[in-house]
């Protein structure tokens, strides 16, 4: 039987698991002597290995079990935990996960992981060699090797004539002066021992020392593996060698000789689950069914205004009673859908413990990570999404906010950096802040560098409100790093970010005091298909504005109106804000005759406000947000189209862009 029914399941699960092995090394690291920890490690170790090995993944599976081995002399008490052994049991854990993902993109999980087990076998037998004073190569990807026709031919004749092919992986030491010498002198000993018949990078790009420290060879040859590997070795500023029989990479997922049931492959976590979660019944459903149901129910709310809009014009008592029950069960059936849609933001947030502890030793500065809320649920779509705008967030963090140990106690503060990471719901929408406790925003070092980019002008720099100077580090291109470092970006910025949230129909805002530190602050709503809006009427034209950025509605008489810089502007609450003719912008065909006043929607995108002119309300309406295509996805300010009830198509308004 083939194990292809499997494979979801036991990527879920190998996911589960190594974020499992992640989390306990990193409360391990915090608590070396609590053996209940290393026991977690090597139950779901153990649990991976099996899975593995059933599944046909033996290099998985290998790698694994040396792993394994380092836990249980751990727990025996035989070897004791410091950083250096979670160095190299973290590095093997990377390995694993690249092996995971090789086998989601549909490849068969293998890896040069020969670097990781030498490490796990030297800490295994008490010689100890830390990642930080070995190569990198066990942990780079091999150069991936296109054959030609002919190349595939000519091994096909050389495995005729009793030759074999080789492949012939080196990595020349990091400080190494001469490469391409070095390269000339490992050639020299693989044509005296066969035939070169390919390397990637291309023989031109070794001679010219256009590689970092690795590269690959395709040899054919009589010479057993081990013979050339040796002769290699000989050469100076070789690092490391590793030879292999050369295979052509197979396009199917293995197939097991034998079967097992899924309850046998995942009985220990299992067990575990029982342990650490109430007893429930759960099934896994593949995302995309989720996305199919949605659809259709999306189909069924158009359909239900519709019904709506027709039993208000009969007037028929039976028809808007079975209308009104259809309508509360097919919200009751919306609120199911939606909340089998929601998964918790844990899925993003679990990355960053382990991000922020390499960080650490990178920069080294000395973090705190503290996260909160990440049980917090949002809908699979936004969460998909808002992963690296995180990213790139707590990097800028760490990287302009967390000061040197050393500065932060000339300042008096801890020498720990503290970042906090939160998620909560509030409303129809979920927050996300990021919060450090470093230098803060030098409002008058950005300030400046946006008059020097002609962002603004000093006469408005001069009068900008702290929040809006803040805002200005997410305009495209804009950074004040004096230095450009591969941490927080090349100098991108944070405009991705903005513009990353802001697709999602969320808003970004920055708080900061200057030395003390700063807030970044992201609201997202919680679903992106079924959304509530105001329809209004602009001429005889609808459209339809989230309710989530209006703040109210109101009706202005003409002369109560303003003119500042050369446009309608007018007071709410004892702001100036401007007034927008939808009329205008949105080059409506003029129908109907210009009122004494004014219906405007005033509508907020973080601390800037705008009044929209409309002609006339409609109400508040639940609607399905569909796409306009690629076709339309440039039109601006529309962020799509909805079916109303009556069948007509209104445009759904991207306020955010209005106000920008």
């Amino acid at each position: 039987m083939e194990m292809n029914q499997y494979i979801e399941v036991f990527i879920d699960e190998s996911k589960e698991h190594l974020q499992a092995i992640n989390d306990h090394l990193l409360i391990l690291e915090k608590n070396p002597r609590d053996l209940t920890i290393v026991n977690e490690i090597f139950r779901s170790a153990h649990t991976l290995k099996g899975m593995s090995a059933t599944m046909g993944y033996q290099d998985l599976s290998d790698l694994t079990h040396k792993m394994e081995n380092v836990l249980d002399a751990v727990r025996n008490e035989q070897l004791l935990v410091d950083e250096g052994v979670l160095d190299i049991v973290f590095h093997a854990v990377d390995d694993l996960e690249a092996m995971v993902l090789d086998i989601v993109d549909g490849g068969d999980g293998e890896r040069n992981v020969e670097e990781a087990v030498r490490m796990l076998e030297a800490v295994e037998s008490g010689g100890q060699q830390s990642p930080k004073t070995t190569t990198s190569a066990g942990n780079e990807r091999k150069p991936e090797l296109f054959l030609d026709d002919y190349t595939k031919n000519v091994i096909k004749m050389a495995e005729e004539s009793g030759s074999h092919p080789l492949l012939v992986h080196t990595h020349l030491r990091n400080d190494c002066l001469l490469k391409a010498a070095r390269v000339y002198m490992i050639f020299e000993v693989l044509e005296q021992a066969g035939e070169v018949v390919h390397a990637a990078p291309p023989v031109e790009s070794l001679e010219n020392e256009e590689f970092e420290s690795s590269f690959t060879v395709l040899l054919i040859t009589q010479e057993s593996a081990e013979g050339i590997k040796t002769a290699i070795e000989k050469i100076s500023e070789v690092d490391y060698v590793h030879v292999e029989p050369f295979k052509e990479k197979e396009t199917q997922p293995p197939e097991g000789p034998q079967v097992q049931s899924q309850a046998e492959i995942s009985d220990e976590s299992a067990q575990k689950t029982k342990k650490s979660t109430p007893r429930g019944r759960t099934i896994r459903v593949n995302i995309e069914r989720l996305d199919a149901l949605m659809n259709l129910f999306e189909e069924l709310v158009i359909d239900r205004g519709r019904l709506e809009q027709i039993s208000s014009d009969l007037a028929h008592q039976d028809l808007q009673e079975t209308v009104e029950h259809m309508t509360r069960t097919s919200s009751d059936l919306q609120s199911i859908i939606l909340n089998m849609r929601m998964v918790p933001v844990e899925q993003v947030f679990n990355r960053f413990p382990r991000m922020v502890r390499q960080l650490s030793k990178d920069l080294h500065k000395r973090l705190e990570l503290t996260i909160s809320g990440a049980e917090t649920e949002l809908d699979r779509t936004v969460i998909d999404e808002i992963g690296d705008p995180l990213v790139h967030l707590i990097r800028n963090a760490v990287d302009h906010g967390i000061e040197s140990p050393e500065v932060r106690e000339s300042k008096g503060k801890p020498a720990a950096g503290q970042i906090e990471l939160k998620a909560y719901h509030s409303g129809n929408h979920v927050f996300i802040e990021i919060t450090d406790d470093g230098a803060g925003i030098d409002r008058t070092k950005v300030a400046g560098k946006a008059v020097k980019n002609q962002l603004v002008t000093q006469e408005q720099a001069e009068t900008m409100s702290d929040s809006q100077v803040f805002d200005l580090i997410m305009e495209s291109g804009f950074s004040t790093a004096d230095q450009i470092s591969d941490i927080s970006g090349r100098g991108v910025g944070l405009d991705v970010v903005k513009s990353t949230i802001e697709s999602l129909g969320g808003i970004i805002t920055i708080e900061s005091e200057y030395g003390e530190g700063s807030r970044f602050s992201i609201q997202l709503p919680l679903t992106l298909s079924i959304i509530s809006v105001m329809l209004v009427e602009v001429q005889k034209e609808t459209y339809a504005i989230p309710l989530s950025s209006i703040i109210e509605t109101a009706v202005v008489k003409k002369e109560d109106l303003m003119n500042a810089h050369n446009r309608k502007v007018m007071d709410f609450r004892g702001r100036v804000i401007p007034l927008i003719f939808l009329t205008e912008l949105l080059q409506v065909p003029e129908e109907l005759e210009e009122k004494d006043d004014y219906s405007v929607v005033i509508v907020r995108r973080g601390e800037k406000m705008a009044a929209l002119v409309v002609h006339s309300f409609i109400g508040q309406q639940e609607v399905v947000l569909k796409s306009l295509g690629d076709y339309l996805s440039g039109a601006f300010a529309i962020s799509g189209a909805t079916i109303l009830g009556d069948g007509q198509v209104a445009l759904i308004l991207d306020s955010n862009a209005l106000i920008k």
